[in-house]
C-alpha cells in the first residue's frame, strides 16, 4: 500500500550559522526534531515516523560535516526516501566570513573541518564549496548574519508558514536591502533600485516606509515607475517558469535602494502580491527596513 506523501525537512548549513536555535524553532512549532542523526539512517527513521508517529506535525533532521558519512550518502538516501513517497525540503543557513569567525571566537570550539594544515577561515571556505550542492538545492537559504536568536526564531517561523502554505514548486524569497549596509550574500537576480525617484528628499514622505500608500505612489505612479514595474512583472513572469523547468528549488530576488527603506520596499511589496497571486510560494522580507 502507497504511502501518504509527508515533507522531512533537513536543516544544514555553514557550522556556526544557528542550526541547533533552528531546530529549536521547528520543535516549538510541533515538529519532531532530531540532530546529528548518522545519514544513513534517515530512511528508517523516516519510515518509522509515518507509521508510528501521529502527534507531531512533521520529521526535522539536523545533518551536518560533522557526521563523516552525509555528503557520500546524501543521494543514495534521496532515491530511498524517494521510493517512501518522502519529500525533502533542506533548510540552509549561512552568515559571512567575519560573522561565523567572531561567533567561533566566543564559543571556542573547533571547526569539524579544523586541523593543524587548515585554519578556521580555510575550514569554512571549504565547509561552504563543499555543500554548495545542498544549497542549490535548499528550499530556503537564511543569511543569519545580521539576526539574533529571537530574530532568526521569527524569520524562520513566519518564512516556513508561507513557504509550507506554497506546498511544491519554485520558491519564491524577496529582500529588499540598503546598499549603504551591503548587498544581500544569498542574492540570485540583483535590482538596483536607485534610478526610481527617492522619498528621502521629500520632508512629508521621509519619515514614511514604502508600506505606505503615498510612498508607494509616489515612487511607482510616476515616470519610470509606471513603466518599470510591469516590464519588471513581465519580465519575471517569462524568467521564473525558466528557472522551475531547469529544476531549481529556490530564486532569492534582492531589490535595493540607497536606505532600504523607501523605493526597495515599496516595490518589493507590489512584486510579493504580484507573484502570490500568480500562486508562487513567496516569502517576502524588509532586511533594512529599521536601518533606513
Amino acid at each position: 500500500m502507497q504511502k501518504n506523501v509527508f515533507s522531512l525537512i533537513v536543516v544544514t548549513g555553514i557550522s556556526g550559522a544557528g542550526k541547533s536555535t533552528a531546530l529549536r524553532v521547528f520543535e516549538d512549532m510541533g515538529f519532531f526534531c532530531v540532530d546529528g542523526l548518522p545519514v544513513s539512517m534517515v530512511p528508517k527513521l523516516a519510515s518509522l515516523f509515518q507509521e508510528q508517529d501521529k502527534k507531531h506535525r512533521g520529521l526535522v533532521l539536523g545533518l551536518d560535516l560533522r557526521q563523516h558519512d552525509f555528503l557520500d550518502e546524501w543521494n543514495l538516501v534521496l532515491q530511498d526516501l524517494a521510493g517512501q513517497g518522502v519529500r525533502v525540503q533542506i533548510v540552509f543557513l549561512e552568515a559571512r566570513l567575519d560573522v561565523l569567525v567572531r561567533r567561533y571566537a566566543s564559543t571556542r570550539r573547533p571547526h569539524p573541518l579544523e586541523s593543524r594544515e587548515l585554519g578556521l577561515e580555510q575550514a569554512l571556505d571549504e565547509e561552504r564549496s563543499l555543500l554548495a550542492p545542498l544549497r542549490q538545492a535548499s528550499a530556503l537559504v537564511v543569511d543569519t548574519s545580521e539576526y539574533s536568536i529571537h530574530d532568526l526564531r521569527r524569520l524562520l517561523q513566519e518564512k516556513w508558514s508561507s513557504l509550507d502554505e506554497g506546498g511544491s514548486g519554485l520558491r519564491v524569497h524577496i529582500i529588499s536591502f540598503g546598499f549603504k549596509y551591503g548587498v544581500p550574500i544569498e542574492s540570485d537576480l540583483l535590482f538596483d533600485l536607485r534610478f526610481l525617484p527617492n522619498p528621502f528628499f521629500d520632508a512629508r514622505l521621509k519619515p514614511m516606509s514604502g508600506m505606505d500608500r503615498a510612498v508607494a505612489d509616489y515612487v511607482l505612479d510616476g515616470e519610470p515607475g509606471r513603466t518599470f514595474l510591469p516590464r519588471l512583472l513581465d519580465f519575471l513572469a517569462y524568467l521564473l517558469p525558466l528557472y522551475a523547468g531547469e529544476g531549481r528549488y529556490r530564486v532569492t530576488l534582492t531589490m535595493g535602494c540607497t536606505g532600504g527603506r523607501h523605493r526597495s520596499v515599496a516595490v518589493s511589496e507590489r512584486v510579493f502580491k504580484a507573484l502570490k497571486n500568480d500562486n508562487y510560494a513567496v516569502t517576502l522580507e524588509h532586511r533594512h527596513f529599521d536601518l533606513g
